[in-house]
């Protein structure tokens, strides 16, 4: 069951969208660039934090000045979709560091993977040491990304606004 949105007023959006674009925005900054003294921007930022809005801060490394040129779009279709099968996937890939997204899907695949690698040879090392032995695994279909035209980790907000 879904869970319902986190009713969110004007002044938390604000804050929300500035945090997504750079979480290191000192609190004195946010505070003055969306139109509060500090303190109640301090506030509104551990009510989104407790209330589960904001999870956690991160830095966005780029994978290209790491030596990760390779992205790929990884397709797995299971022989069965059994609740062992799917726990059996899920608990092989959760802790795969180069599985950077992992989703369950509807249509011709059960699961999408995002993997990204070094070169071909370590994505051919993940495949054949690790996907093709977890038990259930039918089959996996690649397809490499050419480039990037989008990336972002900020999620649409305007659907919240009022």
């Amino acid at each position: 069951m879904p869970r319902k949105a986190v009713e969110l007023d004007s002044a938390s959006l604000r804050i929300l969208e500035r945090l997504q674009q750079n979480s290191e925005t000192s609190i004195a900054d946010l505070a003055e660039a969306v139109g509060l003294s500090t303190s109640p921007c301090w506030r509104r930022i551990n009510e989104m934090k407790a209330s589960g809005v904001i999870q956690r801060s991160v830095a966005v490394a780029d994978p290209m000045a790491l030596g990760l040129a390779v992205n790929v779009f990884v397709h797995v279709s299971l022989e069965k979709q059994t609740q062992s099968a799917l726990k059996a996937f899920d608990d092989a890939v959760r802790h795969r560091p180069e599985v950077m997204e992992c989703y369950l899907m509807s249509g011709e695949a059960d699961y999408m993977l995002r993997v990204v690698v070094e070169d071909l040879e370590q994505y051919q090392k993940l495949v054949l040491d690790h996907l093709t032995r977890i038990p259930g695994v039918a089959s996996i279909r690649s397809s490499f990304a050419l480039g990037q035209v989008k990336y972002t980790t900020a999620l649409p907000l305007a659907h919240l606004h009022r």
